[in-house]
């Protein structure tokens, strides 16, 4: 006897828009990550498309048990003043400028590396991988410049940059957005990218350097006195 395929429990059903309202991203994010896999998902008859609760808490576990991964400049920085509170961070004099990077691609993580190493070797320099793990990285490390793609798994970077705006840290922070989308394909994200210095990946050795220096001559400035 045949037997009738097995349906989602109704419990475990959310929409997308439950889901968006749960990680506080927008639907489109939300959509994105079930494309991508992240999210296990399934449409109703009607065509609908229902996302398992259980997929989107699994989600959640695993972003917070998973360690962002640091990518000190030096290997002094190892275990140096990034392990310490931000208030003995804060008070240690002259520590140097920190710049923290949040793109998930490991070619362009590497290509900034070695551009902060040969031209901004007194710099801090750390990475994140996705959204969330750069809102922690940043929440932990009070960067004085970032660098954000917009982009990112998990939370885009116009939803990053928003969240980051809500840190008390970011008022004394200097943001960049590095991007491979085009004017036409950033307008969605305008809303968080006002005001914010956007450099194109095809010219990012070009443009970031003189970008960067003034930047990080002012946070230098900042913490020295």
């Amino acid at each position: 006897m045949n037997s009738a395929p097995l349906l989602p429990d109704r419990d475990d059903e959310c929409t997308t828009a439950e889901v968006a309202r749960r990680l506080g991203l927008a639907v489109r994010s939300v959509q994105l990550m079930v494309d991508r896999g992240e999210l296990q998902a399934w449409k109703t008859p009607g065509g609908h498309r229902r996302v398992s609760r259980r997929s989107v808490e699994d989600w959640l576990a695993r972003r917070m048990a998973g360690t962002p991964a640091l990518a000190p400049s030096t290997p002094a920085d190892a275990a140096g003043p990034s392990a310490l509170p931000a208030a003995a961070r804060a008070a240690a004099a002259g520590r140097a400028p920190r710049v923290l990077l949040i793109e998930d691609s490991r070619h362009y993580q590497n290509l900034i590396r070695l551009l902060m190493e040969q031209q901004f070797p007194h710099a801090e320099f750390h990475a994140a991988d996705d959204g969330y793990a750069g809102l922690a990285l940043a929440g932990r490390l009070e960067p004085d410049v970032l660098l954000v793609d917009i982009l990112l798994p998990g939370m885009d970077g116009a939803m990053l940059i928003a969240s980051l705006r809500k840190l008390p840290f970011f008022t004394h922070s200097h943001v960049v957005v590095v991007t491979s989308l085009d004017e036409e394909e950033r307008r969605p994200f305008q809303h968080a990218l006002q005001g914010v210095p956007v450099i194109h990946k095809a010219r990012l050795m070009v443009e970031l350097p003189p970008l960067l220096e003034p930047l990080l001559q002012a946070s230098g400035a900042a913490l020295a006195s």
